[in-house]
């Protein structure tokens, strides 16, 4: 046991951690307009081997995690897609960033279900997870969510207007250039 998980347990959180931190990385470099391929692979790696060692545990019935875990795969399946086979051309680029912000919201959402079962404190104020504390803390969640979707969003937009615009203009430049020049026949 590591700190009364077993190991799976241990594993499985870890990877959820792991997932959260990077997404949070890649997320700001959506805000930035900057492509994170190395932690982009990490979140994604570790947010599918999260939700797949979630269907590992023993269970009896669905539940809503199972719920949430076949969600988070179909995303993070678009994602994968988007990000690797579409090479983010065209509408593949805001598919990624809505998906890639899907799966980590989902993430995030699952972390404070599990801290609201394991934090005594937090248990005491929602012990059935049906009581305002945690209703409100996961409305902000998702409030926040959607905040930081449109604001990747459209950051991506922007950068693929000014990647057109520089793309754009080194055309022009090439042209100008092929204008004014004159042959040398010395």
């Amino acid at each position: 046991m590591i700190f009364g998980m077993t190991t799976f347990t241990f594993v499985h959180v870890v990877l959820s951690l792991i997932g959260i931190f990077s997404g949070f990385i890649v997320m700001f470099g959506l805000f930035a307009t900057k492509r994170l391929d190395g932690w982009t692979a990490i979140f994604l790696a570790s947010t599918v081997a999260t939700s797949v060692t979630g269907f590992l545990f023993p269970f009896h019935r669905f539940l809503p995690s199972h719920g949430v875990g076949i969600v988070s795969l179909l995303v993070l399946a678009v994602a994968v897609l988007a990000r690797y086979a579409f090479h983010l051309a065209g509408a593949w680029r805001r598919t990624y960033v809505v998906t890639a912000m899907i799966a980590l919201y989902l993430n995030v959402f699952v972390l404070i279900a599990q801290a609201f079962q394991k934090v005594p404190a937090l248990k005491a104020m929602a012990p059935t997870q049906s009581e305002p504390p945690f209703l409100v803390t996961q409305l902000v969640d998702m409030v926040l969510f959607v905040v930081f979707t449109i604001v990747a969003a459209v950051g991506s937009a922007q950068r693929k207007m000014a990647a057109a615009t520089s793309a754009s203009a080194g055309q022009t430049t090439a042209l100008k250039d092929l204008m004014v020049w004159k042959p040398s026949f010395s």
